[in-house]
């Protein structure tokens, strides 16, 4: 049923965004290509004044001129054009935008409004561009209209914009419906780029690590700044308007430098010895440029030439870094920062371009390529967000992993001294195992984790043992056949307790595999040459080899002639021939050398451990514990429960029913001991452990120890014992009858 519901969710979420895209593509077409129902066109026929204009040269003579228009006056001269207000006229305010001009408003000759910066601005021989207004009204009707513009500039020199005549809100409203969209565009990027830098910066002290994310911001906020001091309505945003026109051009100067500062973090410092140059050049050009502008030899326009060169240097260099980078590079990591910057670059070159031909401009191509570059850097810095969370995750669990592999590696050590607690004469005996198995991979030419691989399957390869008797392990004299054969059963021991351990190559394999014989007379399951596993023959061969070295509870380490000697004989039998020779070849050279007291080392790769792994391994290393001291409750020879097992089972039997207690003790045993042999005393040991668990099958039987028994029969009486024991003495010489 949630399956279901959440299936239902997920189709009610994809209709919804896709009705919602639907619907924005919807209003978008109407915004494009829908009727303009604002009548703008009427509007500014209503606003713009229709009066001719004629231009007063300063030689005499007079031109008509069509206004808006530009025409051939050198710069500091003033350009004078004048008209003549319609006889109807009835507006309360004439308006013309000043291209880094100064204005005067003449009406019959008098001075009706000026703008002129000189007495404001702190340097610069240019008013700053803006709207000038002149109140009028319906009795200046008639009346000679005289407007005076004067600027340093050649650029901008004999420049004439459109006069405005109406009411002063709705020439603005008017302004706004035809360039309010750049505006609120520079206060988006504005905002954006403020919330960018701090939260890069925010970021960074999180992650600990420089985002590359906040040069795109300063990128950003240089570029909103200049798009507001262009903006037709800048004088409304600030009460210091000139400082905001000159800000402009400092912005311009130094915007190559968080552009070469983003794309160094981007690149990882790759390309930073070709950036400085043109930073520095960046930074002396605003030094020099600044110099002159305040010295009045050359405002910052008349060197804006330098300024777009250094700028557009700056991206060519920049997007040429990217482009080599993305050629080379398979996954294309910075292919959406190149995407970005590209697009930036191009409505930049259009906006500088733009400058030298158009004299209105407001800055809508930067607002649209830092726009684009936003959007794809806020993709970009999400997936890297997400990759270093990725890595963050990833460290803390390596940092947790190591902390459970160094408890491992510590458990594995106990095991092992634990495993060789159980024979004193086998103390250290794991570790030596490891380094000679060690000596001969390095031979083999193995890389070093492969041989700490290796080493960590022989410091286990004993393992099983835990699970052997300790009275078979340190047993002073030759084992019997049947205790030979449970002495076998490490290997197998040991592989079902390492089965789990996946992350330690052919751990299990060592463990089962390490008694193998290269001829096929090995155990447990009778493998030959190189069905063998490769770790196991080593092992095979640096366990013999120690084996032979060492004391034994039962004799003296072989000289080691006498090892070199059966190992050479024993190649391509028990052992590997050509690990054979190697591991010889390490002895006649006398380089089979180890540090007996060293353990793992904390610069060895550590053990490659996972949780639920560890706790697989203890459970069959606990599980393995419990069954071997169950099996110690019990005699090996009789089968039956040794003393302490069977006074305890016989106490609770005793509380729970009624019968009777017989104690046994089985006669000469000694005396066949001293002269047939403990062969032949353990066998009748063996025939009567036998006789007793078969005859007492609803009994508790055990082996008090040496030649004493006990046994309860519940539920029973005198003359039900007394019979149970002479059948039993029946079944004694029957079965003595029946020896050969």
């Amino acid at each position: 049923m949630t399956k279901e519901l959440h299936i239902q969710n997920t189709k009610i979420r994809y209709l919804f965004y896709l009705l919602m895209s639907g619907i924005l593509v919807w209003f978008l077409i109407l915004q494009a290509f829908g009727t303009n129902e604002r009548d703008i066109n009427e509007v500014s026929d209503m606003l713009v004044y229709h009066g001719s204009f004629t231009w007063q040269k300063s030689d005499g003579s007079s031109e008509k001129i069509t206004v808006p228009g530009r025409y051939s006056v050198s710069p500091e001269d003033t350009m004078i054009i004048t008209s003549t207000l319609p006889e109807d006229y009835n507006s309360n305010t004439l308006a013309v935008r000043s291209s880094l001009q100064s204005v005067r408003f003449y009406i019959n000759g008098k001075l009706r409004s000026e703008y002129d910066t000189k007495d404001t601005r702190l340097a610069g021989k240019n008013s700053a561009s803006r709207y000038v207004f002149c109140k009028t009204s319906d009795a200046d009707a008639g009346k000679e209209l005289r407007i005076e513009l004067r600027t340093n500039t050649k650029q901008y020199s004999g420049v004439v914009n459109t006069v405005y005549c109406g009411d002063k809100i709705d020439i603005w409203e008017f302004l706004f419906t035809q360039y309010g969209m750049e505006t609120i565009i520079a206060f988006f990027l504005l905002f954006a780029s403020v919330i960018t830098i701090i939260f890069s910066i925010m970021l960074g002290l999180i992650y600990h690590t420089k985002f590359d994310m906040e040069y795109l911001g300063w990128c950003m906020l240089m570029g909103s700044i200049w798009m507001l001091g262009e903006s037709k309505f800048r004088q409304l945003l600030v009460p210091h308007s000139s400082a905001l026109a000159t800000l402009c051009f400092i912005i311009l100067m130094l915007s190559p430098l968080p552009v070469l500062f983003y794309a160094d973090q981007v690149q990882h410092r790759k390309y930073r010895k070709l950036y400085l140059p043109i930073g520095w050049l960046a930074i002396f050009n605003f030094i020099i440029s600044t110099i002159l502008h305040l010295t009045g030899i050359a405002d910052y326009i008349e060197t804006l030439f330098v300024s777009h060169t250094i700028l557009l240097l700056t991206v060519f260099v920049v997007l040429f870094t990217f482009a080599l980078d993305i050629k080379k590079e398979k996954k294309h990591r910075n292919l959406l920062a190149f995407t970005g910057l590209l697009a930036a670059t191009i409505s930049v070159m259009i906006e500088g371009i733009s400058t030298y031909f158009v004299v209105s401009l407001s800055g809508i191509f930067v607002g649209i390529g830092m726009m684009i570059l936003f959007s794809l850097n806020v993709l970009r810095t999400a997936e890297n967000i997400h990759m270093m969370e990725l890595r963050r995750q990833k460290k803390e669990l390596a940092k947790r992993k190591r902390q459970i592999e160094k408890v491992s590696l510590q458990m594995i050590q106990t095991l092992s001294t634990t495993i060789e607690a159980k024979d004193e004469y086998a103390r250290g005996h794991s570790h030596r195992v490891a380094e000679y198995a060690a000596l001969i991979a390095n031979e083999l030419g193995w890389g070093s984790e492969e041989i700490m691989n290796l080493k960590y399957a022989a410091h286990l390869h004993d393992i099983g043992k835990i699970g052997i008797p300790d009275m078979l392990l340190n047993k002073p004299a030759c084992l019997t056949p049947e205790e030979y054969s449970v002495i076998k059963e490490h290997t197998v021991i040991g592989a079902e307790i390492l089965k789990n351990i996946t992350l330690i190559p052919h751990v299990a394999e060592v463990a089962r595999s390490h008694h193998e014989h290269y001829d096929g007379t090995g155990y447990p399951d009778g493998l030959a040459g190189e069905d063998i596993p490769l770790s196991a023959r080593i092992v095979a061969i640096a366990d013999s080899y120690d084996a032979m070295n060492s004391k034994r509870i039962y004799r003296n380490a072989l000289p080691p002639e006498k090892i070199f000697e059966e190992i050479q004989n024993n190649r391509g039998l028990q052992f590997d021939p050509d690990l054979a020779d190697i591991f010889l070849e390490l002895l006649f050279d006398d380089r089979v050398h180890i540090c007996e007291h060293c353990e793992f080392s904390e610069d060895d790769p550590e053990l490659p451990f996972i949780e639920n792994e560890i706790e697989n391994f203890v459970s069959n290393v606990m599980s393995t514990l419990q069954t071997q001291e169950d099996s110690e409750s019990f005699d090996f020879l009789t089968g039956l429960p040794m003393r302490s097992r069977g006074e305890k089972l016989t106490a609770q039997f005793m509380q729970q029913y009624s019968g009777c207690l017989i104690f046994i003790d089985m006669d000469n045993l000694k005396k066949i001991n001293d002269i047939h042999g403990h062969k032949a005393g353990d066998r009748a040991l063996k025939v009567l452990g036998t006789l007793l668990t078969e005859s007492s099958q609803n009994s508790v039987v055990c082996r008090l120890g040496g030649d004493e028994f006990l046994l309860f029969i519940p539920e029973t009486d005198k003359e039900q014992v007394t019979a149970f024991i002479q059948d039993l003495f029946e079944k004694i010489r029957t079965c003595h009858l029946k020896r050969p």
